[in-house]
This record gives C-alpha cells, sequence and structure tokens, in this order.
C-alpha cells in the first residue's frame, strides 16, 4: 500500500482542501506515512503573501532532500496562480490548479503512463511564454518531455465545492467543515478571486448530511469556512442564506457547538447576530476582517464599507454578546497608506471591543490593483506600523482575558497536554489551561483565571 504524506499551508479553506484530498487518497488505497518515507508527498500552498509563497519553496526543497525518492505533487492557491515556477524546482512530478484538485487522487495512483496522455502541459512547453492557463484555454494539452506536468483549469467554470472535513488534532476534535467556496469581490490587494474563482456553496442538505456524519463520528464542536462564508446560498437555487442554513443545522442535526470562520462586515447584519445571539449552540466567535480605520484606504482598497459602518456592526455585537470573541484582519503599510490613515486605524481599533488582531505587513501580488498601485510604503515603515499594530493587539487581548477572568463557562479540551495540564478551548475562543490531564473532546465547566500570560481555569464539574 503506498504511503503519502501532505504538507500544508494557509487559511481554513486550504485546510479542508486538503483533508478532502486525503479523504480520496484513502479511497484509493494510500496510506498515510511520514514524509521521509513516503511514496507520494502533496504540497498544498497559500499564495496569499510573498512570504507563503517563499515558505512553500522551502518546504519543497526539504522534503526532496530528506526524501528524494518521493513524487512530489503540489497543489493550493500558489499552483494555480504561478504553476510554472513550482514546476521548476527539483523533485516537483505534477502541479495541480485548485480547479483540478478532486483528480488527485486518480493522477496519483495511475501508472504515469496512463497519465501522459491526459490534459497536462510541460513545463518545457511553457517556457515558450504562455502561461498553463491560457494553453489551456486555447488548446488541449498534451504531454511533452520535461521535468513534471502541470494540470491546471479556468476557475471561473468551477461549481463544486471540494468537500472532506479537517479533523483538528485527532479525536474527531473541533472538524473544519468547508461549506463555501471563492469569492466575487475584487478588493485590489487579493489575489484570491483569481486563484479560488466565483462563490459557490455546498447545498444546504450536503451541509447537514456531512454535520450528521461527523456528530455521530464523536464530533462536539463543528467549525464553518469558507472563502466568503457571508456569501453562502446566493448561487443556489433556491437561493439560501447563511442564517437559513444555521437554523437547519441546529434544528436537523444533534451538534453540541458550532462555529463561524471569518465573515465580511457587510454580512455581518443584525438579523444574523440575533440568531447566535439567541441559540446557545453557535459560538460567540466573530473574525470580521477590517484592513484599516482610514476610509481613504478602505476606498482604494475597493472595500465596501467604511469605518463607522465597521464599528457599528462591532458595537451591535457588544450589545447583544458583550462576552463574544471579536478578531480582525488589518493591513499595515497599503500603497499610498500615511501616517495619517495608520493613526486612523490604531484609533479605531483602540475604541473597538477586539479580543485578537491578525496583522499583515502589505505584499504586493502578481495581478492585483494594487500591485500597479504607485506611493508604496517604505519597508521600515511597514515594519514599524505592524509591530505597533501587534503590541496593540496583545493589550487588547489581555483586557479582553482580564474582563473574562472569573466567568464560568464550558470549555472543549483539546489534545494539547503539557506539565500536568490540559488545554480546553470556551465558545468564545479563548484557550485556558486546566490542571489534570483530560482526553481530548470533553466538555468541562470551568472557572477563568487570568493570572498570567497564559489563561488557567480551575475546573468546577465535567460538563453534560
Amino acid at each position: 500500500m503506498p504511503g503519502y504524506y501532505m504538507e500544508n499551508f494557509g487559511c481554513r479553506a486550504t485546510q479542508a482542501d486538503a483533508s478532502a484530498i486525503e479523504r480520496r487518497l484513502a479511497e484509493r488505497g494510500f496510506r498515510p506515512a511520514d514524509a521521509g518515507d513516503a511514496d507520494l508527498v502533496v504540497v498544498n500552498t497559500c499564495t496569499v503573501t510573498a512570504s507563503a509563497d517563499s515558505r512553500a519553496r522551502q518546504a519543497i526543497r526539504a522534503v526532496h532532500r530528506r526524501n528524494p525518492g518521493a513524487r512530489i505533487l503540489v497543489t493550493g492557491c500558489y499552483a494555480q496562480r504561478a504553476p510554472e515556477e513550482l514546476a521548476e524546482l527539483d523533485g516537483v512530478r505534477w502541479v495541480v490548479g485548485n480547479a483540478h484538485q478532486h483528480e488527485i487522487a486518480e493522477i496519483t495512483a495511475e501508472p504515469e503512463s496512463a497519465t501522459a496522455g491526459g490534459a497536462f502541459v510541460s513545463i518545457d512547453r511553457l517556457r515558450g511564454g504562455q502561461s498553463a492557463a491560457s494553453i489551456a484555454d486555447d488548446v488541449a494539452l498534451s504531454l511533452a518531455d520535461g521535468p513534471a506536468k502541470i494540470l491546471t483549469g479556468n476557475l471561473l467554470e468551477q461549481r463544486a465545492v471540494l468537500v472532506g472535513p479537517i479533523e483538528q488534532g485527532g479525536a474527531h476534535t473541533r472538524p473544519t467543515l468547508k461549506i463555501q467556496d471563492g469569492c466575487n469581490h475584487r478588493c485590489a490587494y487579493c489575489v484570491i478571486p483569481h486563484v479560488r474563482g466565483r462563490s459557490r456553496s455546498l447545498a444546504p442538505e450536503r451541509v447537514v448530511g456531512e454535520i450528521a456524519r461527523l456528530v455521530a463520528a464523536g464530533a462536539r464542536e463543528v467549525v464553518l469556512s469558507g472563502i466568503n462564508l457571508g456569501s453562502y446560498g446566493r448561487d443556489l437555487a433556491p437561493r439560501s442564506s447563511l442564517g437559513d442554513l444555521l437554523e437547519r443545522v441546529v434544528d436537523e442535526t444533534p451538534v453540541e457547538r458550532l462555529r463561524l470562520s471569518s465573515l465580511e462586515p457587510m454580512h455581518l447584519t443584525a438579523d444574523l447576530i440575533d440568531r447566535i445571539a439567541s441559540n446557545d449552540r453557535i459560538a460567540p466567535h466573530f473574525h470580521i476582517p477590517l484592513q484599516s480605520g482610514s476610509d481613504r484606504i478602505l476606498a482604494a482598497m475597493h472595500r465596501w464599507y467604511r469605518a463607522e459602518h465597521y464599528a457599528r456592526r462591532i458595537e451591535l455585537i457588544g450589545e447583544r454578546l458583550p462576552d463574544a470573541a471579536v478578531g480582525a484582519d488589518v493591513i499595515a503599510g497599503f500603497p499610498g497608506e500615511t501616517e495619517a490613515d495608520h493613526r486612523a486605524t490604531i484609533d479605531l481599533v483602540k475604541r473597538l471591543p477586539f479580543s485578537y488582531l491578525h496583522v499583515f505587513s502589505f505584499s504586493p501580488r502578481p495581478g492585483t490593483e494594487a500591485a500597479r498601485l504607485g506611493e508604496p510604503v517604505k519597508p521600515g515603515q511597514i515594519r514599524e506600523r505592524a509591530r505597533e499594530l501587534r503590541a496593540l493587539a496583545a493589550e487588547k487581548t489581555a483586557a479582553f482575558r482580564a474582563r473574562q477572568s472569573g466567568r464560568v463557562t464550558r470549555a472543549l479540551t483539546l489534545q494539547t497536554i503539557r506539565d500536568g495540564a490540559t488545554d480546553a478551548l470556551t465558545g468564545n475562543y479563548l484557550t485556558a489551561r486546566i490542571p489534570g490531564e483530560w482526553r481530548a473532546n470533553q466538555w468541562l465547566t470551568v472557572r477563568l483565571r487570568s493570572r498570567s500570560a497564559i489563561l488557567e481555569a480551575e475546573l468546577v464539574a465535567p460538563a453534560p
């Protein structure tokens, strides 16, 4: 039985893709193996920043050094955006874009001679100047002599959502189910629509069925994810919505806790907040990308809201769910960002009840409008602004933990055990360390104690 190893990078959606690929590999007779012993290594890439690209290339080189006999297949967003770059790396046998991830198990399970006449193009052919995507649009691809085979396609024609829940940490603890893929927006800095395609949704009955299967296998919390999760259901006939889906899942499955991944501000309606607030089986946790607190920069980014619109949505969460976790993404150093723009972001973050921030230094992505904009911010200024935002984020996290100290709540044990204590996750996204070694995926009722950089908790009782 051939062995495979999966090296994964990126967001929850990318992780969900990896899980779906693994499910299909298992169905074709592959077994998990260590990177040094695997016959097949799949590297699932991210391309949201230049550093993400660099980490993927480093991982491929490291795998090839450690296991030069392994067949390396590279997929994911970087593979969709720039397959030629990856095909040039030593050890890479295939580069498969996002449009063809569902074929990976079949590609790698067949003898090489069986795939040679398929819809592949070799790196030699690409050296003529055409991209893999443009050749695919023009002709049926055929294999020429070359070290790597590339398979990409037109993502605008993609209608399916690759399904394979991520079962994090073993014991079916907090699996993530991707229910939406792609994005119809065109933010100036974002390459994701180019590598993910249009927004598309998993049918509600399929979502309900997948969650029921996960619960039957032992899952107690399920995380719903997507590239643009709030747009869920708009492409379906009949049209649906994320709020309607949440009600259906709660009504039709015994899942004990649902958690949502990132939601765009314009999708965070008062109705959706009320639905979450009125049901204790939905985690009080919101991740709402901000990107900038400057209206001028938000307009340049092609974001569909302004600072006060965003602030009002966060304030609504605070009014309805005062203990909710609220996180955000912020970009430091977008082209043209002045010190005044940066101060506007700092002031807005200080004002709002965030519990954490993800801070990104601006990185120009090929093919995006922002990559062509003038007035780049100097790298030293970007680093300083990012540093200031991260320091502020640490203050917000500490303040949120302090507010939660003394609160009695329910937490789900994770598989992380160290120094005689077990980590557990609360509904509002706090990881607390509980004395004793507990099996993963168990509910405990705990009292939180914010006494140090590590949030501690004392056991009140095992939760039912």
